[in-house]
């Protein structure tokens, strides 16, 4: 599969009568698309993909997903949201080789953090060589896997939410106000739920939705732990709503997981969305979207609760100055 087929797959949504639209823009500029099933009444709910670059197979499971609610009309009181691949300059870096990149000093940046090679068929990162993944407020940097120095994958970047894509993702986010979320990774077979600090009420709530959606799938389900800075973990510290990761395809499968998989995890998956807005129906009134974090940024509880961030921030530094392209795992 090159890029554009994969692209070419998003766009032909369109063909059945479904609208696409811009959630954001990637470094490079290219669009981030989306496209929303049901109705923009109602509860809302967010399912995201292809943050990963070598994960594009998530990327063609929601657009199996969505496809197939519209064709069967099967989305009522409310609506989904699909973001159907959140980090398209690295997916094309993937598919498509690194002559993909036209500029040369990032072309040989990209080869130098590789190891010197050009196979680019596991990498994970953005055009900046940002796990996207690891770059959202949530605890950032604190994570077992964390990288500090630019890498193909797990690197945190030099500050949280440093890149397009993430700011792309949360602003998007923010403007449609879902009640849950669901983000598609591979490979592992596995729901990944709760995050650290979160309070009994809700880690109970996310349990009790996240065994609905086990029962689904087959997926076993997994508190979080030693993960931190990923969507899921933003989601849920930041706005206090039920938030998922997904991921698909058997562990023993090779990266990137193929085409020819994606018969076996849609199988699995093809309930995912429906059951997700149900229970976020049902949890509905435990979300109070009236939070600060999601009110006009000139408010001016943000900006003292900015400014309280930035000191902390500048404390975090200090402390990991020593890490940056040393010692880059958090032991």
């Amino acid at each position: 599969m090159t890029y554009q087929e994969l692209i070419g797959r998003i766009v032909s949504l369109q063909d059945i009568g479904l609208e696409l639209f811009n959630a954001g823009k990637s470094v490079l500029g290219k669009n981030i698309l989306a496209t929303h099933v049901g109705d923009y009444s109602g509860t809302q709910i967010l399912i995201q993909g292809g943050i990963h670059a070598r994960e594009y197979i998530s990327s063609l499971l929601m657009v199996e997903q969505a496809k197939n609610l519209f064709l069967n009309n099967s989305v009522h009181g409310g609506g989904i949201y699909f973001v159907f691949l959140t980090n398209p300059d690295g997916a094309e870096i993937v598919l498509d080789g690194i002559n993909a990149v036209s500029c040369d000093i990032t072309r040989q940046y990209l080869i130098l953090a590789n190891n010197g090679s050009t196979d680019f068929s596991q990498y994970k990162a953005n055009i900046n060589l940002v796990d996207l993944n690891t770059n959202f407020n949530a605890d950032w940097g604190g994570g077992s896997q964390n990288v500090f120095c630019p890498a193909t994958e797990d690197f945190v970047g030099f500050y949280p939410e440093s890149e397009r894509e993430v700011q792309s993702l949360i602003n998007f986010t923010l403007k449609t106000k879902p009640l849950l979320t669901i983000s598609y990774h591979s490979k592992g077979n596995v729901i990944y739920y709760g995050f650290e600090n979160q309070s009994s009420e809700n880690v109970a709530r996310d349990q009790a939705i996240g065994e609905s959606l086990s029962g689904a799938t087959g997926y076993p389900l997994i508190f979080t732990e030693n993960s931190t800075g990923g969507y899921k973990d933003w989601c849920i510290n930041s706005l206090k709503i039920p938030a998922y990761t997904i991921e698909v395809g058997d562990a023993n499968l090779p990266h990137p997981i193929g085409e020819e998989n994606l018969p076996e995890i849609y199988e699995r998956n093809k309930d995912v969305p429906l059951i997700a807005l149900e229970k976020a129906k049902e949890f509905s009134q435990a979300i109070d979207f009236s939070s600060p974090i999601v009110q006009n940024k000139n408010n001016e509880n943000v900006k003292s609760h900015a400014k309280g961030y930035h000191v902390r921030m500048q404390s975090l530094i200090e402390r990991r100055n020593s890490r940056w392209c040393g010692d880059s795992k958090r032991r």
